[in-house]
C-alpha cells in the first residue's frame, strides 16, 4: 500500500487549503510551528521580566498635586527623560511623611513647610527642595450669606465664626491632617479660634468650635464635592479648584492674601532610616523637578489657558520659607523688604497671585505710579 495513502488522515493543512500528502513536510511544519511558539512564549516572558525590572519609584504626595492633574502632565515628561517611573500614593500631606518614616516611600512630595523641615531635622528625609507654588482660596456658595468677600481670609473666618452670622452658613474642613487642613488651622487661630485644642466632646459635637464647623476626613476632591452639594465654605488649594468640575453654585471668595501662598517641597526619604529606599532613583526625581527642564514641565501645565502651578522664586528656594506676609502696622517697609527677597514670573502669574507675591511699587521707586499700583 502507498504510504502516502496509509497517512492521509494524519495530514495537516496549509494556509492555502490544500492537503499535503507528504508527511515529512507535515512534520517539517509542525516542529516549525512548535519551534515559533516557543519563540514566542520565549518573548514574552521577557518582556514581561524586562518590565518587572524596569526602575521606577514610590512617590508619597498629596491629594492636591495629584487631583490637580499635574502628576498626570508631570511624570510622563519625567520618565522620558529619565527612564524612571513614579508611582504616587496620594493622600494628605500629613500621612505622606508618615509613610515617608516609615520607609514605605522613596521621596515625599508635599505642601507644609514647617512639617518638612521638622521630617527632615529629625533624620527621616534629605534636603528639602523648594519646588512651586500656588496660593488657597475659600470658596463658598456665591451668594455669600456670611458676606466674607474680600481679600483678608483672616476677616473672613471670623465673619463664618461670628455669632452675629445668623445666615446659617457652614464651613467644611479638610480635617485630614494635610497640608491645606494645616494652613485652615493656622487661620483659624488667627482669627482667635484655636480649631486644634478644642475637642469635640460627647454631646456636643462642635464644642469649642464655631457653628457649622464641619470636618470631612477627606481628599480636596471630595470636600469640593461635598461643598458643592451643601454649600459650605472651604478652604481650597487653587490647581484642584481649577480642574473640579462640579462647581454647583460654588466661587471664589476670598484670593490675594499673602497668608495663602502655598508652597510645596520634595524630600528623599533618608536611607540611613531605611537602607531599602532607592535614594538614588529618588534623588533623580528631585534634582529633575527643579532642574530647567523640570520647572518647564510644571510651568506648561495649564487649564483653560491658565497656568497652575508656578516655579519657586530664586531667593524662596535658598531660604526654603515662605515670603513675609503684608502687615498693615510695618506698611510700606515691609512690602519693600518682601519686593527684594522675591522675585515671581508676575506676567503669567494670575492677578491673585501677584498680589500676593509681587508687592506694590513704593512712591519713591522711579515710574512708581503710587503706593496701591501693581508692577
Amino acid at each position: 500500500m502507498d504510504l502516502n495513502h496509509r497517512t492521509h488522515s494524519t495530514d495537516s493543512t496549509d494556509s492555502t487549503g490544500s492537503t499535503d500528502l507528504n508527511p515529512r513536510g507535515a512534520l517539517r511544519r509542525a516542529i516549525t510551528a512548535t519551534g515559533a511558539a516557543v519563540i514566542l512564549a520565549g518573548g514574552l516572558l521577557a518582556a514581561g521580566a524586562a518590565a518587572a525590572q524596569s526602575p521606577f519609584i514610590v512617590m508619597a504626595s498629596t491629594t492636591s498635586t495629584e487631583q490637580s492633574g499635574l502628576f498626570g502632565h508631570l511624570l510622563p515628561a519625567f520618565k522620558a527623560a529619565t527612564g524612571t517611573a513614579v508611582r504616587v500614593i496620594a493622600m494628605g500631606t500629613g500621612q505622606a511623611l508618615d509613610m515617608g518614616r516609615r520607609g514605605d516611600a522613596d521621596i515625599v512630595f508635599v505642601h507644609d513647610p514647617a512639617a518638612e523641615e521638622r521630617f527632615v531635622a529629625d533624620g527621616w528625609g534629605l534636603q528639602r527642595r523648594p519646588v512651586m507654588y500656588n496660593d488657597f482660596v475659600l470658596i463658598g456658595p456665591a451668594a455669600d450669606p456670611a458676606e466674607v468677600k474680600g481679600k483678608d481670609i483672616v476677616a473672613a473666618l471670623g465673619k463664618l465664626a461670628s455669632s452675629a452670622n445668623s445666615a446659617g452658613a457652614s464651613f467644611l474642613s479638610r480635617g485630614d491632617k494635610s497640608g491645606t487642613h494645616a494652613a485652615e488651622l493656622r487661620y483659624w487661630k488667627a482669627a482667635g479660634i484655636d480649631i486644634a485644642t478644642a475637642k469635640p466632646a460627647d454631646g456636643t459635637p462642635n464644642a469649642g468650635r464655631p457653628a457649622g464647623y464641619k470636618a470631612c476626613g477627606c481628599g480636596m476632591g471630595p470636600a469640593l464635592n461635598i461643598a458643592a452639594s451643601t454649600g459650605a465654605y472651604l478652604l481650597a488649594d487653587r490647581g484642584t479648584w481649577l480642574n473640579f468640575r462640579n462647581r454647583a453654585d460654588l466661587a471664589i471668595l476670598v484670593e490675594g492674601d499673602s497668608r495663602l501662598y502655598n508652597q510645596y517641597g520634595v524630600m528623599v526619604v533618608n536611607p540611613a532610616r531605611h537602607p531599602h529606599v532607592k535614594a538614588a532613583l529618588a534623588q533623580g526625581f528631585a534634582d529633575w523637578v527643579v532642574s530647567p527642564a523640570g520647572q518647564a514641565a510644571i510651568a506648561s501645565y495649564k487649564i483653560g489657558g491658565e497656568q497652575l502651578f508656578f516655579q519657586t522664586p530664586t531667593s524662596e528656594a535658598r531660604r526654603s520659607r515662605p515670603p513675609p506676609p503684608r502687615s498693615r502696622s510695618t506698611g510700606p517697609v515691609l512690602l519693600a523688604t518682601a519686593a527684594l527677597s522675591v522675585r515671581l514670573p508676575s506676567r503669567n502669574a494670575p492677578r491673585s497671585m501677584q498680589m500676593i507675591l509681587s508687592p506694590p511699587r513704593l512712591a519713591s521707586q522711579p515710574g512708581a505710579a503710587g503706593a496701591n499700583s501693581l508692577p
